[in-house]
């Protein structure tokens, strides 16, 4: 097993694993979680024994709970590199040249369910939980409002936006945003038998299924998330939502 920053990665035959390691934060999406998938879905793309990827959280309790806003910054400039930043993670499973499974265990919100629907595949145990709860700060996600339209309808993904509510792993399957549901116990088994499966095809064509599939995807809508969220910082909701998430209490937001 290699360290990669935050990020356990390991190649099992030809199946490459990359575990979010920082439990004690909810392997939110921290610098070292940030470097560690980028780094780790390059290692896959360029080692020719990796046929398949699969992305998955440490510790039980969550995949992945979205951005780590404990020290963020309200300066709009210093925002929109973070953006720039963030989406260039989130959209990594997209980008890579060979598939991409999130073995979602635990809670996938924010950043976690936006990195999970960048994947080719969502495997989720019988507890993951899946939610875009930004709105509930102030603001809206940023690979979402680009994507999940296109997963679930556009108005389910305004009602998701919007409300900000968990979906159940059974409820995220029924809209189509996960592949397959499966015991707890079982994720990381199924999702790597999934995985060889996929493997056992010819590598070319695979690869090119996935290209054929994902082109398109990108340009102006990616381009208007990105100058849209430092323009929703400026408004006072965001500062009182990041703050009372930050204080452990409710926010109250202005007038509505």
């Amino acid at each position: 097993m290699l360290r990669l920053e935050s990020v356990n990665y390991e190649v099992r035959d030809n199946i490459a694993i990359l575990t979010l390691d920082e439990p004690n934060k909810l392997n939110a999406l921290t610098t070292g979680i940030r470097a560690g998938i980028l780094e780790g879905l390059k290692r896959a793309d360029n080692d020719d024994q990796v046929r398949v990827s699969i992305i998955t959280g440490a510790g039980g309790k969550a995949f992945c709970a979205g951005a780590d806003i404990g020290n963020f910054d309200f300066d709009p400039d210093k925002a929109r590199a973070f953006f720039i930043g963030a989406m260039d993670v989130l959209s990594a499973p997209e980008r890579a040249l060979k598939p991409v499974i999130s073995a979602v265990n635990g809670i996938a919100y924010g950043g976690g369910f936006e990195l999970a629907i960048a994947s080719d595949f969502i495997f989720a145990a019988e507890s993951a939980r899946f939610a875009v709860p930004e709105i509930k700060l102030g603001l809206l996600p940023g690979f979402a409002i680009v994507r999940l339209k296109d997963i679930v309808g556009r108005a389910k993904a305004k009602e998701m936006s919007m409300l900000g509510d968990p979906l159940s792993a059974a409820e995220a399957c029924q809209l189509g945003i996960v592949s397959r549901v499966v015991p707890d116990d079982r994720l990381l088994s199924d999702a790597l038998a999934f995985a060889e499966r996929i493997a056992a095809q010819p590598r070319l064509a695979v690869r090119m299924a996935k290209s054929f599939y994902n082109r398109g995807l990108g340009g102006d809508e990616m381009r208007h998330a990105i100058d849209g969220f430092p323009f929703l910082l400026t408004h006072a909701d965001a500062r009182e939502g990041i703050s009372a998430f930050r204080e452990k209490r409710e926010p109250q937001f202005g007038e509505r």
